[in-house]
């Protein structure tokens, strides 16, 4: 629908825009910081594992490293401070992630507990250190990754995919308190992407993606200020569909074609 506004102020230009990828160590979070600094933006990565950030801003002059632990809200609070001392953020990717497949006969509560820390409570304490400067600047962007699996319940994904619906549903509620203040809000649905966590599947990832192509399908969508970008679209349009199916009918076929 080309002819209605879009649904955050577009990013088209990252030359010299300040931009923070936490959970940059590797698949789509490194592979995005990797794209940005390409397109001329100053990148800041963070994750836990310090030598991999090292290792990037070798390869990436300019780039900067803060290790840090997503669950660790006075670590977070210390990096965004750093940050922020140094100049304003345009855009902060939260794109930290955990995941172990986990069916109900095999429930793990501390492994969920897990996943609800790294995937959604990190995302709520980089929320409460950067918002308060991108409220009060009136400009800026954030960007929760989230997944399809956060769509409707999937097989293997009991720990995994409460925890993305939550942050899709979070990410709404942002766009929908922010918006009217200049700031922009995006959710990443992406579809299956060759990482090390998806290496874990045992089972074969139709479209499979590689990082590099999922970080430039984020790109476009920032560039159309989409507030979804969801991709690739061949496989992801077939999970939104199961969004409106009546539930009788979803069972149905997720049982299908899951056991």
């Amino acid at each position: 629908m080309a002819w209605l506004p879009p649904l955050n102020p577009p990013i088209r230009q990252w030359q010299g825009q300040s931009v923070w990828v936490i959970g940059a160590s590797s698949g789509i979070g490194r592979a995005t910081a990797a794209a940005l600094h390409a397109l001329g933006a100053r990148v800041t990565v963070s994750a836990r594992n310090g030598a991999a950030l090292q290792a990037f801003v070798a390869e990436h002059p300019s780039s900067q490293a803060l290790t840090l632990d997503s669950t660790d809200r006075a670590a977070m609070q210390a990096a965004a401070q750093q940050l922020l001392a140094q100049q304003a953020l345009d855009c902060v990717v939260y794109c930290a992630g955990a995941y172990q497949p986990m069916r109900a006969d095999a429930m793990d509560v501390d492994v969920m507990q897990q996943h609800l820390r790294v995937n959604y409570e990190g995302a709520l304490f980089m929320l409460e250190t950067v918002l308060p400067a991108m409220r009060q600047r009136g400009q800026g962007h954030i960007c929760l990754v989230s997944s399809v699996a956060g769509y409707r319940g999937l097989s293997n994904s009991l720990a995994y995919g409460p925890t993305k619906a939550a942050l899709t549903n979070l990410a709404e509620n942002l766009h929908l308190d922010l918006h009217d203040k200049g700031l922009g809000v995006s959710v990443v649905n992406p579809g299956f992407v060759d990482t090390p966590l998806t290496a874990q599947n045992d089972f074969t990832m139709p479209a499979l993606l590689s990082p590099a192509q999922a970080a430039q399908a984020m790109v476009r969508g920032w560039a159309l200020g989409h507030f979804e970008i969801h991709f690739p679209r061949r496989f992801t349009i077939w999970m939104q569909l199961l969004r409106i199916l009546p539930d009788r009918w979803y069972f149905y076929f997720a049982r299908k074609t899951t056991t």
